[in-house]
């Protein structure tokens, strides 16, 4: 599924996250992430990486109707993501947090009793600046 976005300037697999974010395959979206991830765990990018999986995996969490776990997940991605600017990585990260809020806000407002991942509820996110 990467070789679609070979040639480009950002990596492939990175690429590969948000079309499959976006198609509501986050289980997918985490493990071509993490095949990014894995040997730049300890880089500058590392815990970058570590939020956006852990962002598909909070969404793999409601998926399966976890909303505890979710809730969970979503705290640690924001808290590695808040880690870097702005803007990284083509990627508005004032965005992304704003997700997260919204998402975990929802999930504390009904006490963890109503999902709120339906058909018309749909998290997507976007790069901005392609190079």
């Amino acid at each position: 599924m990467v070789e679609q976005f070979r040639g480009g300037n950002l990596d492939p697999h990175y690429l590969g996250y948000f079309q499959l974010f976006n198609e509501r395959k986050f289980y997918e979206a985490h493990d071509v992430l993490e095949n990014l991830w894995l040997p730049q765990r300890h880089a500058a990018n590392g815990s970058f990486y570590k939020g956006l999986i852990q962002l598909a995996g909070a969404f793999v969490h409601l998926q399966k109707n976890r909303l505890r776990p979710a809730a969970a997940l979503f705290k640690l991605a924001k808290a590695n993501l808040e880690k870097y600017p702005r803007e990284h990585e083509c990627l508005n990260l004032k965005a992304v947090g704003d997700l997260i809020e919204k998402w975990l806000g929802d999930l504390e407002s009904s006490h963890f009793e109503i999902n709120p991942l339906a058909e018309y509820n749909v998290p997507q996110l976007a790069l901005e600046k392609l190079p």
